[in-house]
């Protein structure tokens, strides 16, 4: 048993979800800004790397829309969050809690934890870093049945490779980049054949953009190793 899984980010027409300088925000409008808040709203948890929250540092909260905060979760396995970070802010900390290795360091995690934070330590995955199977199982025990995947691209890239995504939320802004940071990295993928693929999708305007919702089905009997 797990906690179901949405992936949801903001791209450009070419596939970046950041400009070469690392920059995100704003690549979607207000409209389906709006959308997003109001799909955090709708899970238990939202989900993002220690990445974004030292590129962005967003508060994960609800403002745009009606609903309640969902818990802050942020994969970090070293706790490089710093106690600047927004999800530390007083009184959000006791809303976050950061998933860190088994081996992190013991001090930082009790002052996380001074600070009202919950730290999960976890074992490894297949990438060495945070086991997000793992992650998971821990946050259904803490009876959160749902979780939205904000970011970056290297979590993005992890929960589709280990196929732990259960529906895709994407919004596609009018805009091309070029250059810049790849929404989706190496899913280990060679042939068409083995693409994922969605079903019961729904494309949907929010202002000039587009977003594209549906479930995340996987090639039977590939393994992406």
């Amino acid at each position: 048993m797990r906690t179901s899984v949405t992936v949801s980010f903001a791209q450009t027409l070419d596939g970046r979800i950041a400009a070469r300088d690392g920059s995100s925000q704003w690549i979607s409008g207000p409209e389906s800004l709006a959308f997003a808040h109001a799909l955090r709203a709708s899970h238990d948890a939202v989900l993002v790397g220690v990445g974004t929250v030292l590129q962005d540092n967003p508060r994960l909260t609800v403002r745009l829309a009606p609903g309640r905060d969902p818990l802050r979760v942020v994969v970090d396995s070293a706790l490089r969050t710093p106690d600047s970070a927004a999800v530390l802010a007083a009184g959000a900390a006791r809303g976050t809690l950061i998933a860190c290795l088994s081996g992190a360091p013991p001090e930082r995690v009790d002052y996380l934890r001074a600070l009202g934070a919950a730290v999960l330590p976890l074992p490894p995955g297949p990438t060495g870093r945070v086991n997000l199977a793992a992650l998971l199982e821990a946050l259904a025990a803490r009876s959160v049945g749902s979780a939205m995947v904000e970011g970056g691209a290297r979590l993005i890239t992890a929960v589709l490779r280990e196929r732990l995504a259960d529906r895709l939320a994407v919004t596609v802004a009018p805009k091309i980049l070029g250059t810049g940071l790849d929404a989706v990295g190496d899913l280990g993928l060679a042939r068409l054949a083995d693409a994922y693929a969605l079903r019961d999708v729904s494309v949907t305007p929010f202002g000039a953009d587009i977003v594209i919702d549906g479930r995340v089905t996987y090639p039977p009997g590939f393994d992406p190793g």
